[in-house]
């Protein structure tokens, strides 16, 4: 069912990311500039996610063995650089998630390109390099942010859904990989309740909210796959949600055939077998529409 599917290292059945969008108490800031240093209940709810979540994530991941990718918005990077050199120190991958979140729909222009280099120069500072890979606030890429990642060298984004796999973004720029997200593996519906900036979910049990990204994950499995989960720290790395994810993590590395990396090193093994010419990625021509599609 998957026509084209990657040949993965060592014969895994399957490569998978249990990605994490650490977006801590930058969404209340950006989006109530006014008077976010107020609303006490939503910073602590932010702040759950670098205090106590990200510690319980590398704990279990420390236990198992496992490297993934964290997007930071650059404000948070600052905020919480302590957080930022322990999961650097324990092996895993920092990307690009904007400098505070900011919409690029909206922040677009002149203003975008500012917010994107600023973040740059903190990744510099705090994590030692620039980024590899980029994740854009709500999943908003637009065509300016993809030639600033091509400017800037990076290897692959992960914001567009347009296939089950990684597949190659080319532009009159140059070109990079695209990890594809999806909403159906993102626990932002079952779990996000977040009055103050617009969401108003029913928040499912955790057993009920994380069901139907194991059931994504045995149809990806089923078929030689890519399955990528993404995870909000305040989110999922609660107490009850996160002792079920340890549990899958652990039951799915005793029985099954499957390679959890970092998306960098997913991308760089999908170049690997491209280069080789043992596989021919999908290729999509940005942008779309050279201009508004009108009726």
């Amino acid at each position: 069912m998957i026509q084209n599917p990657i040949p993965w290292p060592n014969g895994a059945k399957c490569a998978c990311a249990i990605t994490f969008d650490i977006d801590a108490d930058s969404l209340i800031h950006v989006s109530r500039p006014k008077d976010s240093h107020r609303r006490l209940y939503p910073i602590s709810m932010g702040r759950y996610g670098p205090d106590v979540a990200v510690p319980r994530i590398l704990e279990t991941y420390k236990k198992l063995g496992i490297k993934q990718s964290f997007f930071v918005p650059a404000w948070c990077i600052d905020a919480y650089a302590a957080m930022i050199e322990t999961i650097l120190t324990d092996g895993h991958e920092v990307g690009h998630h904007g400098y505070i979140h900011e919409d690029p729909v909206v922040t677009h222009g002149d203003a975008q390109a500012e917010a994107f280099e600023k973040a740059m120069e903190v990744h510099r500072r705090i994590c030692g390099h620039a980024p590899r890979g980029y994740r854009a606030p709500v999943y908003n890429i637009t065509p300016q942010v993809v030639d600033l990642l091509i400017e800037n060298g990076f290897s692959y984004e992960s914001s567009l859904m347009g296939d089950d796999i990684p597949y190659r973004l080319k532009t009159d720029q140059g070109q990079l990989w695209e990890v594809p997200v999806h909403w159906g593996c993102d626990d932002w519906p079952p779990f996000a309740h977040y009055e103050e900036i617009g969401y108003m979910m029913p928040v499912r049990g955790p057993s009920d909210g994380l069901r139907a990204f194991w059931e994504e994950f045995d149809a990806q499995y089923e078929h030689g796959g890519f399955f990528m989960l993404i995870v909000h720290p305040f989110l999922t790395g609660r107490l009850a949600r996160w002792r079920l994810v340890d549990q899958w993590l652990e039951k799915t590395l005793e029985t099954k055939d499957v390679w959890f990396a970092p998306l960098e090193e997913i991308v760089a093994h999908v170049e690997q077998v491209t280069e080789s010419g043992a596989y021919n990625p999908r290729v999509d021509t940005l942008p779309y529409y050279p201009g508004p599609v009108t009726p």
